[in-house]
C-alpha cells in the first residue's frame, strides 16, 4: 500500500509523533487513519512504561491563577533533562496541570497515596486518575503519557499546591 505524504503529515499533526512512526503505522493500518492513531497510542504507552523507572531531576514550577485572582495553583514537574523541560510541550502539561489542580481540586498526585481504608473518590482525589478539564474521556494520566511519548522522556508530577480565597 502507498501511503501519501499528505496522510503522514495529517496524522503527525493530530498525534505528534516522528514521522517514520506515522508512515509505519499508516503502513500497519493499510491506510486508516483511526487504526494508525490507534497503534501510535499503544506504542506510545509502552515507551511511557519503559521510561517509568527513569530518575526525574530537572523540570520546572508552573503556577496559574483563575480570573478574579480568588483561585491559584502551584505544580511542580519533573523529567530527565533541562533541555526537555524547556520545550513547548512539556511547559504547556506543566500550565495545564496547574489550571488542573486550580480547577478539580485534588488531594494526593496518585492513587497510592491515599491512606488505607480512606473513604475518598480516588477518581477525584488523585490527579493522576482525575478526568482532564480539556477532554474529560481521558485521565490526567493519560496526557502526561502522551507526551511521555512525544518528548522522549519520563515525566512525573512531584508535588502540588492548591490556593483559594477563604478556605
Amino acid at each position: 500500500m502507498e501511503v501519501s505524504v499528505e496522510m503522514i503529515k495529517e496524522l503527525r499533526e493530530e498525534c505528534g509523533a516522528g514521522i517514520m512512526e506515522c508512515r509505519n503505522a499508516l503502513l500497519e493500518a493499510k491506510g486508516d487513519r483511526d487504526k494508525a492513531t490507534q497503534i501510535l497510542k499503544e506504542r506510545g504507552l509502552l515507551k511511557a512504561k519503559k521510561k517509568a523507572e527513569r530518575v526525574t531531576t530537572q523540570g520546572l514550577v508552573e503556577a496559574y491563577i483563575h480570573i478574579g485572582g480568588h483561585i491559584g495553583a502551584m505544580v511542580e514537574i519533573n523529567c530527565e533533562t533541562d533541555f526537555v523541560a524547556r520545550t513547548g510541550e512539556f511547559r504547556e502539561l506543566a500550565h495545564d496541570l496547574a489550571m488542573q489542580v486550580a480547577a478539580i481540586p485534588p488531594q494526593f498526585i496518585a492513587e497510592d497515596e491515599v491512606p488505607k481504608g480512606a473513604d475518598i473518590e480516588p477518581e477525584m482525589a488523585c490527579l493522576l486518575l482525575q478526568p482532564y478539564i480539556k477532554s474529560p474521556d481521558r485521565t490526567v494520566q493519560d496526557i502526561i503519557t502522551e507526551t511521555i511519548a512525544k518528548v522522549g522522556e519520563n515525566i512525573k508530577v512531584k508535588r502540588f499546591a492548591r490556593f483559594e480565597i477563604g478556605e
